[in-house]
């Protein structure tokens, strides 16, 4: 039921006992099939790069930065603009391996409002499509969560269209389009926006949770359920 205020103004559901989350500590994730580790250019960048290097021109297209000339250049990248509080990077790093194969991020921190991003995703070959990628994502968001933030966004440009994908697979909810809303490498960008909020997290929670378990997933580590099913039938139950 819509509330109104003293001059039949309506107006938003309170928020007793709100208190701003704070920031997302710059501590380790743990996982069954990778770990979220603080960026640290000395012991992730070799492998970070051999993982990344051998990737076509066009993985990079999406991303404001890359690709890079050499393993100079992007050992630079990590440590002249990765090592900040906002965005706060992670090295996604394999478990059986322990090599970094891939990268993600917190950004646009902003805990009084409760709103926090996940960005700057940059998954190898070994990574991508693999429970790992989706056991990051589930780890980054229910750390989130459990900080107190209320909101957890998704934003990329509307005209990648595999981000866009993923953002629906992973159970965020499309907002709209943000039109010419910035420029990078030299063109406009009208940014799509996607959400999940502190209410759908429950059941999005346990959607994650079934679809990791290690009897979903058949000896070639083939799905035998599909997130996507799981994510949508949980969006319904909100």
């Amino acid at each position: 039921m819509v509330r109104h205020n003293e001059w039949g103004q309506a107006i938003g559901p309170e928020l007793p006992g709100f208190t701003a989350p704070s920031s997302p500590p710059r501590l380790p994730i743990h996982g069954a099939h990778v770990d979220l580790e603080p960026l640290d250019p000395e012991q992730h960048a070799p492998s970070l790069w051999r993982a990344l290097e051998g990737l076509p021109p066009s993985h990079w297209t999406y991303l404001p930065y890359g690709p890079f000339a050499d393993f100079a250049a992007f050992r630079g990248w990590l440590s002249r603009d990765c090592l900040a509080n906002d965005p706060l990077f992670f090295a996604v790093v394999d478990r059986p391996t322990r090599d970094a194969v891939g990268l993600a991020s917190y950004l646009r921190i902003q805990p009084a409002s409760a709103c926090i991003e996940v960005g700057h995703l940059n998954f190898s070959m070994r990574l991508a499509r693999r429970p790992g990628a989706t056991e990051a994502m589930a780890a980054m968001m229910r750390q989130a969560f459990a900080l107190g933030y209320r909101r957890y966004e998704w934003k990329c440009d509307a005209l990648n269209t595999p981000s866009r994908a993923a953002a629906l697979r992973l159970g965020f909810q499309f907002e709209g389009v943000f039109r010419q809303a910035t420029i990078y490498k030299s063109r406009s960008r009208d940014t799509a926006w996607y959400s999940v909020i502190d209410r759908d997290w429950p059941a999005l929670d346990r959607a994650f949770r079934a679809w990791l378990r290690p009897d979903n997933f058949d000896a070639e580590c083939r799905q035998l359920s599909r997130l996507s099913e799981l994510t949508g039938s949980a969006a319904k139950t909100v």
